[in-house]
């Protein structure tokens, strides 16, 4: 049986509201690079990859700009309204060069600094998993539970020690995961990774611990402690 390929999915049609930029934050500029060619670039020089699929949004006047819109290893589909569709459309748009038992390896466009010893660990702990798993963080800092007031109040702390962050890289069996992101969208289930649409098929990922360096850019401030993490590699 030949060892299941890996291919790798960046869903790049969102519109980064909370950035207040003029463009997608996948579209801003790192040292004068785009966020998503210094992601792209980073996990694609890996050399891992069979192929990599970006879903972009109907309206996106950006991509065409890109190093990446010239690299032949990337090809690209239509996105969709939330992450959930968008990961399901290109996995549609890859069904005729995956095989079932193939790995997928889903990333966060505005997650640039992820750590190429990081990617390693994944794909090596996860090669015979059933299941698959995701990069993961140990909480550090105190948790605190708060009201809904203008001001919110404490109400509790909560307890850490079985809380991890949720990173990317996530890595699962093509069919199965194609499975649980239909599951899930057809019964109405939130789907904010792809690790929540296997937990909700029965199928438990695991977590490989990742650095916490592997952050997501969200707001403005962000972008300035992407750029240092990076000049740091």
């Amino acid at each position: 049986m030949p060892h299941p390929g890996l291919w790798l999915i960046v869903p790049a049609a969102g519109t980064g509201q909370r950035m207040q930029a003029e463009c997608p934050k996948q579209y801003l500029r790192i040292n004068n690079r785009f966020i998503l060619d210094i992601t792209l670039s980073r996990l694609l020089d890996s050399r891992l990859f069979s192929g990599c699929m970006v879903p972009l949004n109907a309206a996106d006047h950006w991509w065409s700009d890109t190093d990446a819109s010239t690299d032949d290893r990337i090809q690209t589909c239509g996105g969709g309204c939330e992450r959930a569709n968008s990961v399901l459309s290109a996995l549609r748009a890859l069904e005729e060069q995956v095989a079932d038992n193939d790995w997928v390896l889903v990333h966060d466009a505005a997650r640039p600094c992820v750590h190429p010893s990081d990617l390693a660990n994944l794909v090596s702990t996860l090669s015979d998993h059933p299941v698959g798993g995701l990069l993961a963080a140990p909480v550090a800092d105190t948790l605190k539970k708060a009201d809904r007031g203008k001001l919110p109040e404490i109400v509790g702390t909560v307890d850490r020690s079985q809380l991890w962050r949720a990173l990317t890289p996530q890595m699962f069996r093509y069919s199965m995961l194609v499975e649980a992101l239909e599951l899930a969208l057809a019964e109405g289930q939130p789907v904010t990774d792809e690790s929540s649409a296997m937990e909700f098929s029965g199928n438990m990922p695991v977590l490989v611990e990742g650095r916490p360096d592997n952050i997501k850019i969200t707001v403005p401030a962000d972008l300035d402690l992407a750029g240092f993490i990076l000049s740091r590699f």
